[in-house]
């Protein structure tokens, strides 16, 4: 059924491949407009509901996308972009847990925080667009660097499994706040909402662009998770990195929606670990079990595994 609705939906397909970018392209740029110059003029804390409304526009700009690429290139590779979202949006939840660890380690206001967060937030498309472009590269040229990235995917979940939670003050001697800390001239105290400020004739570092830094380096070893994880999914590009930038855009307003309760969801952590092991060990699925695995397996088990971690802990927590 899925074939036959995959070939209706590719017969259908009108717009090239460049243009399918310049689409993207501009529906980034509107979406990073409308998030800076309407709903964050102002360096003032985001109140719940002005987060929820960014949260689910969001949410609904990557849902629409899905279905112009479903449109444009069928079920099955429309399956694979939702796959990959889901996928980076649930690591991204980590992410959170570490932004506000970094905020509250170097004393970043929150009023001051989402202007940290925008830019990250750009930097991080650029290196997202580098790693993968690398990625890709490597792919056509060695295509066996695919069993890599299952080996890196299946040893990653199978650590965040075993591994116990860190304490929050562990972070302060972590070797990239040190790096950071040693290698730039800093100051210790903020000056409103910039990042550099002069003094003696040299620049100095506030502490939001000693947060902002911190933040990046994260994101690039977070991403070394999630791209071979996408790459294991599709190696289509398109999809790979439009399901990318589109997880990590709403970034930001998931941030202060979920900054105080992302720790009560403890079961979400063994799930994306299961769903890491799951993708890793796809490429092997024929071999294993005689047949490939279909985007749509690789959607429903994620989401399944994504939907009863969440719903484990909420029930949990109210037990607790």
């Amino acid at each position: 059924m899925f074939e036959k609705m995959n070939d209706i939906f590719t017969n259908h397909a009108i717009l090239s491949e460049t243009a399918m970018w310049g689409i993207f392209g501009v529906v980034v740029l509107a979406l990073l407009f409308f998030d800076l110059f309407i709903f964050n003029r102002k360096n003032e804390v985001p109140n719940f509901t002005h987060t929820l409304i960014l949260c689910i526009l969001y949410i609904a700009a990557a849902c629409l996308f899905g279905v112009f690429v479903i449109y444009e290139k069928g079920i099955d590779l429309g399956m694979d972009y939702f796959t990959g979202f889901l996928v980076e949006k649930s690591l991204s939840l980590d992410n959170i847990f570490i932004m506000s660890l970094v905020f509250a380690s170097i004393g970043v206001p929150r009023e001051y925080q989402h202007r940290v967060l925008f830019w990250g937030i750009l930097g991080a498309i650029v290196m997202r667009a580098i790693l993968i472009y690398v990625g890709e590269a490597l792919i056509v040229h060695f295509h066996w660097v695919l069993y890599v990235f299952s080996a890196i995917l299946v040893y990653t979940g199978v650590k965040m499994l075993v591994a116990k939670d860190k304490e929050d003050g562990d972070f302060k001697n972590g070797r990239i706040y040190k790096f950071i800390a040693k290698t730039f001239r800093i100051t210790k105290n903020l000056h409103k909402e910039h990042f550099l400020v002069k003094k003696n004739g040299k620049y100095y570092m506030t502490p939001l662009f000693f947060a902002l830094l911190v933040i990046e380096t994260m994101d690039v070893i977070f991403a070394l998770d999630s791209i071979p994880a996408i790459f294991l999914i599709t190696q289509d590009v398109f999809v790979v990195y439009t399901s990318n930038i589109f997880a990590i855009l709403g970034l930001r307003a998931l941030y202060f929606l979920l900054e105080a309760v992302v720790h009560k969801f403890k079961y979400l952590k063994p799930a994306l670990a299961l769903i890491l092991v799951f993708i890793g060990l796809k490429i092997f699925a024929p071999r294993l079990f005689g047949f490939e695995l279909e985007a749509v397996h690789s959607l429903s088990v994620t989401f399944g595994l994504l939907f009863g971690g969440i719903v484990f802990s909420i029930l949990k927590d109210k037990k607790a």
